[in-house]
């Protein structure tokens, strides 16, 4: 591709042409994104200045002004313009239309784990591979991540099925196709003096967000441990994320939570105890996964084909305990671990939640439904056949790609 001093000049250059960007010394020009679709490109450019004559319509101000638009064209028109005009070229050189990479951005909320496998197929190069150059936007919450999938700012989310059924109750038409996150690698960690399950009722659980992923995770193992949050009394308190509930609990603000195996290891090395290892449950349980806006899906088959089949090398790639080093440094990069314990846990939670069985899990789906129908009865509603999309794992399993990655 481009350098982005070759981008630069290249939208510079038609700007110019089109007598959109006067020739001003006190103007900047940025491209902020590039966009590719199909065979359209599309760049959102930025000038900036502080006027000292007239710039269009704007009179001189002596004060900061900003203009924002989209130069959008065919590859093949902008090749054209491009191969018309030598200087344009940057020193990389041009990318030929056979190479081009589709843009694909992803949003994700949360902090952990769960979003390596998508790391690892961005950074291993697993999605270029298959003509996708992804990259992942980090949000506060699951709910953030939606808004920015339907102001049109990514391309796809990556959340908890809760997230996901909360936004289509609301209206929103959403299909999810793959995600190979499968347990839920957290301990439930409680204050010393709570010796059993009876010995909640009426404690302080700590959540990130109700309706969130972790929030989630948590009602999944209360329930498999057959505690009812309002028969047990409990007080489910928002916090923060899983560090801030970590702190929370130890200087004894909430009482229990579910926690990380990293983020456990201190509080249970202080005394306090852990009355589930959630891995070891056996629930349907099915982490984040791809979920797009049903129209994108629309005519768009083979791409998400594609991203389908760079998400199961990115799997497989971590199951592959010859690849550890790598994984690791996938790791160490994205969640800034430092210290080599901390390295090794976190690489043996995530071999031990990732799985090649990346289909939307119907089952999953249902005890998913059940438990946020508690707080939000519209969900009950939300036909889950309208939400999963299976179709491209199966095309994957059906012509043996999936097997050849399971005997690697």
């Amino acid at each position: 591709m481009f350098s982005n001093a070759g981008w630069h000049r290249v939208v510079e250059a038609i700007l110019s042409s089109r007598r959109l960007i006067p020739r001003r010394k006190f103007l900047r020009l940025a491209i902020e994104d590039i966009f590719a679709y199909g065979d359209k490109v599309a760049e959102l450019w930025k000038i900036s200045g502080t006027p000292q004559d007239h710039l269009w319509d704007i009179a001189p101000s002596n004060r900061p002004t900003y203009v924002r638009g989209i130069l959008h064209m065919t590859l093949f028109r902008l090749f054209r313009l491009i191969t018309g005009a030598a200087f344009l070229i940057s020193p990389e050189g041009i990318l030929s239309p056979a190479h081009a990479q589709d843009m694909f951005r992803l949003a994700y909320g949360g902090y952990s784990e769960t979003a390596a496998p998508m790391w690892a197929g961005i950074e291993r190069g697993f999605f270029k591979k298959y003509g996708i150059e992804a990259s992942m936007i980090q949000v506060r919450t699951g709910a953030l991540s939606v808004a920015t999938l339907v102001s049109k700012e990514v391309e796809a989310i990556w959340v908890a099925q809760s997230t996901i059924l909360s936004t289509v109750a609301g209206g929103v038409k959403l299909s999810c196709i793959a995600g190979p996150i499968n347990k839920i690698p957290r301990n439930l960690v409680v204050r010393k003096e709570i010796k059993t399950i009876d010995d909640l009722r009426g404690r302080i659980v700590g959540v990130q967000s109700i309706g969130g992923g972790l929030w989630l995770q948590t009602m999944i193992i209360l329930e498999h441990l057959g505690v009812d949050p309002d028969k047990f009394g409990l007080k489910i308190r928002v916090i923060g994320d899983d560090p801030v509930i970590a702190q929370a609990l130890m200087t004894g603000n909430i009482d229990a939570a579910a926690m990380t195996y990293g983020l456990s290891e201190a509080p249970l090395k202080a005394g306090f105890r852990s009355l589930a290892d959630a891995a070891e449950l056996k629930v349907p349980y099915q982490g984040p996964e791809i979920c797009v806006l049903k129209e994108a899906l629309t005519n768009r088959a083979d791409f998400f084909l594609r991203l389908t089949k760079g998400l199961a090398e990115a799997s497989a790639f971590i199951l592959d305990s010859s690849n550890k080093a790598e994984v690791v440094r996938v790791l160490q990069k994205n969640l800034r671990l430092s210290k080599s314990e901390e390295s090794e846990a976190s690489y043996k939670v995530l071999r031990l939640m990732t799985s090649l069985e990346m289909a939307p899990n119907p089952a999953a789906f249902k005890t998913v439904q059940r438990i946020v129908a508690r707080v939000n009865p519209k969900i009950a509603q939300v036909d889950l056949d309208q939400i999963i999309d299976d179709s491209f794992v199966r095309a994957l399993e059906t012509s043996g790609f999936m097997g050849e990655l399971r005997k690697k």
